[in-house]
């Protein structure tokens, strides 16, 4: 089985493929592909670059170019509810791109000439995901204390929609339009729905598992917060993979 990993932040990245000793790298229209094998596994990683557009360049060349037979993508968000704190973990079930707006064309949200206004990801990488996210959170009490190094005790797993857009949601009223236009969405980041739309219609099965780092506000002075999203999500989400990985073996 060849597994395909997106990840959001290039330190993820190199967390990841930093340790394996047999790796072939392979340079494509500015992007860094990683092939190597996990206990039997072939994996192809590579940085997803930001942006809807850079993310969907991306994922298209690892998927005619690759050709895995799924994706797995991680990465960062921002909280657009309450119930979501600093460390959660998203798994996500639809992805909606929430800049979207081609009316009266089409409906809103409605991605021209597919006749669908979200991306839903198969059950079947949605469970396996979220028994990753529980094994890890469960067993890893190293990774737990180093959480509470950021005031993180009780981190919990979240299955919910996600939506993307070419636009930082921070600040209240963005939220705010977040929260009234698509109710079910309970966090944002800058690729995951452009992400899902090449896998749809590469006919590629693909999950989306998110770190929460912050709750979309304005920009924080807070070093503990802004140390947590710029270095330690990237632990927290390589981790993850690892977690998944074991379980795709």
């Amino acid at each position: 089985m060849k597994i395909g990993i997106v990840a959001s932040q290039y330190e993820e990245i190199e967390r990841l493929v930093e340790p394996v000793e047999h790796k072939q790298v392979v340079e494509a229209c500015g992007r860094v592909f990683y092939e190597y094998q996990y206990d039997g596994l072939d994996v192809v990683a590579v940085f997803s670059h930001w942006g809807k557009v850079g993310a969907a360049v991306t994922v298209s060349i690892l998927l005619e170019r690759f050709k895995p037979d799924v994706l797995i993508s991680v990465g960062t968000s921002s909280a657009v509810i309450p119930e979501l704190s600093v460390g959660d973990v998203v798994v996500g079930q639809r992805l909606f791109q929430h800049d979207m707006d081609m009316r009266p064309v089409f409906r809103r949200y409605e991605v021209p000439l597919s006749g669908v206004t979200s991306y839903a990801t198969h059950e079947h990488e949605q469970r396996l995901a979220a028994d990753a996210v529980h094994n890890l959170l469960k067993q890893s009490k190293e990774l737990r204390r180093e959480l509470l190094a950021y005031n993180v005790s009780a981190p919990k797993l979240h299955l919910g929609d996600m939506a993307c857009g070419d636009l930082l949601i921070a600040g209240a009223a963005r939220k705010a339009a977040i929260n009234r236009n698509l109710p079910s969405v309970v966090c944002v980041d800058m690729e995951c729905a452009a992400m899902a739309q090449v896998c749809a219609e590469f006919a590629v099965p693909c999950v989306f598992v998110r770190v929460v780092t912050d709750a979309a506000n304005e920009v924080t002075d807070d070093e503990t917060a802004t140390h947590f999203k710029t270095e330690f999500s990237a632990r927290y989400n390589v981790a993850l993979l690892h977690s998944m990985l074991d379980l795709y073996r």
